[in-house]
Parts: structure tokens; sequence; C-alpha cells
């Protein structure tokens, strides 16, 4: 089953940008663009910034009973594996 996680946040110089997190077939895809870019960028390895609010947003998403217990630990252990300075 497919689940999609989508926020955005603002860069030091105040520009938009979007970032869509996607669980299909057990992989997760991380994918970001800014508001006056055209297409997006698809990350192998993961922002870690983004991993973590990442992982945010599925907690409070399964606080409410909207996302599972193990998405929640699938982004820890992406968390882990890309630890900043591994």
């Amino acid at each position: 089953m497919r689940s999609q996680h989508i926020w955005t946040e603002k860069d030091e110089e105040g520009r938009k940008r979007e970032v869509r997190v996607t669980k299909f077939g057990g992989q997760w895809k991380f994918q970001a663009k800014f508001a006056d870019e055209e297409n997006w960028t698809y990350y192998d390895r993961p922002l870690h910034e983004d991993l973590i609010n990442a992982r945010d947003v599925v907690f409070r998403k399964y606080q409410r009973r909207r996302a599972s217990a193990e998405d929640v630990a699938a982004l820890d252990k992406l968390l882990l594996l890309y630890a900043p300075g591994e």
C-alpha cells in the first residue's frame, strides 16, 4: 500500500521548498523542489534533515492512527543508516 507524506519549509533565504516522501512496496522515496524550480530532485540518499522531518510527520500521524508503527520504525532505521558522518 502506498503512503505519501508532504510538507513545506523555507530555507535561510526565504525560498519555499516542498518535500514529498512516498513509501511503496517497502521502499521510501524522497523528493523535493523549490517553488521557483520546475523539476523535482530525487534523493538516493535522503538529506538528514528531511529524514528527521519525515519521522516527525509520520510519528504525529501515527499518534492520530493515520500511519503505522512499522513506518515509524522504518524511518528510525533509515535515520541510523544515514546518520551524519557515515
